[in-house]
């Protein structure tokens, strides 16, 4: 097979998964010859991790896009406002590129790039990785072979995660608007998206309700300090110390990780912040109601307060399908026989996302050997599509109405 090479654009926890993705199968889907990342700690960990010599370590993506063209294609996983300005010159320049969700942060840097795309011919794939999962593949199957005739309405909730969202969307990178995107963008365009996969119908009209309720300042327990470490006594599930430093699960932002120096950031970074004492502004629940051609209705949630999960419901003429991401079960009630089955499905063969990550590279690869832009599952069409729906939820919730599509 032809060796297929990349350039990451961003060494952050998703750059750093692609790249692990890579140096463990070469083989199969090539390697990273070339990383652009600012943090210094964090470039030295690319460099150390990818065997790169200092001439491919790159301080930031404009330096890297000012060589020759270093790579196969471009991973592109730099915050999200800074997606237009480094996926342009990258298509230019004949890069293929994997783009990580969304696409970017107003509907007319969407357009700028799919239009970008279909001018290049290069191959652009966005990481919508649901539409990759095991879980939802089989559900698109069983859709298609009729098993619950037709499909009526659809509904999904996406639970967060009460401490990812209080370590992302209150403290982390994606806490305000102006810094990223607002929230449904940045976290749930992947759900969006996938209503569209599964009903293959257009969508006619959008509403959205929703609003940052708890993680305010109303709701500071009696005495908290705007630190955490400054001798907050609250029994608080987001006290820094429990989140940071009793388990290591969201160290990962932390250049160094041993505990003197997770303190330290905590003592004067975003990190250590009072969850109700922050500058965030982004919503911590929200419903999304759709209409499709044909009548079809769909209903997604977001919500903080959850221990964390996608739970989808299919409701049909002939049947129902209820699915658990994070279990990874499927169960089909049908109608006619009464029979319910119940589908565990096996462990996921590759990582992150349930294994998605892991298919999104291979559909990658394959599309860029085979030369053929329309080979990926998520291409920037599809993408722009799903993304005007998300825009037009949000203007709903912003303006209390019904968007017409």
């Amino acid at each position: 097979m032809k060796e297929v090479t990349y350039a990451i654009l961003g060494y952050g926890g998703r750059g750093k998964t692609f790249a692990g993705i890579l140096l463990k199968s070469p083989q199969l889907f090539g390697r990273v010859v070339a990383v652009a990342e600012p943090d210094p700690d964090k470039r030295a960990a690319a460099a150390s991790d990818c065997g790169l010599s200092p001439a491919m370590v790159f301080a930031c993506a404009s330096d890297l896009l000012a060589e020759p063209r270093l790579a196969d294609a471009i991973i592109n996983t730099t915050m999200d406002s800074l997606h237009l300005e480094t996926s342009i010159p990258a298509m230019k320049k004949g890069y293929h590129l994997l783009l990580e969700k969304p696409m970017a942060v107003t509907i007319g840097a969407c357009e700028d790039i799919e239009e970008t795309q279909r001018k290049t011919g290069v191959v652009v794939g966005v990481c919508h990785s649901l539409r990759y999962h095991d879980l939802y593949a089989n559900i698109k199957k069983m859709i298609a072979a009729g098993v619950i005739g037709e499909v009526i309405s659809l509904d999904q909730v996406e639970g967060i995660g009460n401490i990812h969202y209080s370590h992302s969307y209150v403290r982390g990178n994606w806490s305000r608007v102006d810094k990223s995107t607002f929230i449904l963008m940045a976290k749930s365009c992947h759900d969006i998206d996938l209503f569209s996969y599964l009903v293959g119908k257009k969508c006619k009209r959008v509403s959205s309700f929703g609003s940052l309720t708890y993680f305010t300042e109303k709701n500071k327990p009696d005495g908290a300090p705007s630190r955490c470490l400054d001798g907050c006594t609250a029994k608080c599930p987001y006290h820094s110390s429990k989140v940071y430093l009793a388990d290591d699960t969201w160290r990962y932002v932390f250049p160094r990780q041993d505990d003197a120096s997770v303190v330290e950031y905590l003592r004067t970074g975003p990190y250590g912040r009072c969850v109700f004492q922050s500058d965030n502004d982004v919503v911590d629940h929200q419903v999304v109601n759709l209409e499709y051609e044909g009548g079809l209705t769909a209903t997604f949630t977001m919500i903080a307060f959850h221990p964390g999960g996608r739970f989808i419901r299919l409701h049909g003429t002939k049947g129902f399908i209820e699915g658990s991401v994070e279990d990874r079960i499927i169960v089909h009630t049908d109608f006619i026989t009464g029979n319910v089955n119940k589908v565990q499905l096996a462990p996921p063969s590759g990582e992150g996302h349930g294994g998605g990550d892991y298919l999104v590279m291979k559909s990658m690869t394959e599309a860029i050997r085979e030369e053929d832009p329309n080979a990926v599952i998520t291409t920037a069409q599809e993408s722009l599509v799903s993304h005007r729906i998300v825009f037009a939820a949000e203007r709903s919730r912003i303006e209390k109405k019904v968007i017409e599509m």
